[in-house]
């Protein structure tokens, strides 16, 4: 649970951008996973997710929707191959699997605040890891029997986009473990993030 200061500054940019939104179609293709998408071939268990993710996502429940040509000019397209084709990246290849800096983690699909550096931890998969996300109620689960396994993918529940999966074998006080995708993610310092709440919570006619 995130302090109330913190949750109405995040409700309200979600609904700020889901207007923005809301007039925009997904297209049919967004779920559809790439036939190129490259990935590293689990040798162990803390690599299952390192599988790219198969589940369907329920895109109407989502506020922030746009059109596909919206998400490739949006995204780079290794960020579009991951975040809305549910692929994955190579671990220890990526941007924060080795971060260690002070700050908070966007979605790069719709800058909803969705991990916190001080949930990071070193889990030795090669992909940054989370015992919690900043807001339970902003990271979606499925359940992905994909690749003749059982695991639960993670997705924005704003955007919609892709994340990674959870796995019950993190540490304490959860207990559960957030792969996430760099290609997934943004970083903000702590500095420039106490600036955007402070920003977001002020009334509309003061932004």
């Amino acid at each position: 649970m995130i302090h109330r200061p913190l949750a109405a500054a995040c409700a309200a940019f979600v609904l700020a951008v889901g207007a923005a939104a809301e007039t925009k179609q997904m297209t049919s293709n967004q779920n559809q996973l790439s036939s190129d998408a490259g990935y590293c071939p689990p040798d162990d268990k803390k690599s299952a997710c390192g599988l790219p993710s198969r589940v369907v996502i329920d895109m109407s429940k989502v506020t922030v929707k746009r059109t596909d040509a919206e998400w490739r000019a949006r995204l780079t397209p290794e960020q579009y191959r991951v975040a809305r084709q549910q692929g994955t990246e190579y671990p220890f290849r990526n941007a924060y699997w080795d971060n260690h800096a002070d700050g908070v983690y966007f979605c790069v699909g719709c800058d909803t605040p969705l991990f916190d550096s001080r949930h990071k931890f070193e889990s030795g998969t090669g992909w940054p890891s989370f015992w919690q996300p900043i807001e339970r109620g902003f990271v979606g689960e499925e359940k992905d029997a994909s690749h003749g396994m059982i695991r639960v993918e993670t997705h924005c529940n704003v955007c919609g986009s892709h994340l990674g999966h959870v796995f019950d074998d993190g540490p304490r006080p959860t207990g559960l473990r957030y792969c996430i995708n760099s290609a997934s993610l943004k970083f903000m310092s702590r500095a420039d993030y106490d600036q955007w709440v402070a920003k977001q919570s002020q009334p509309l006619a003061q932004k």
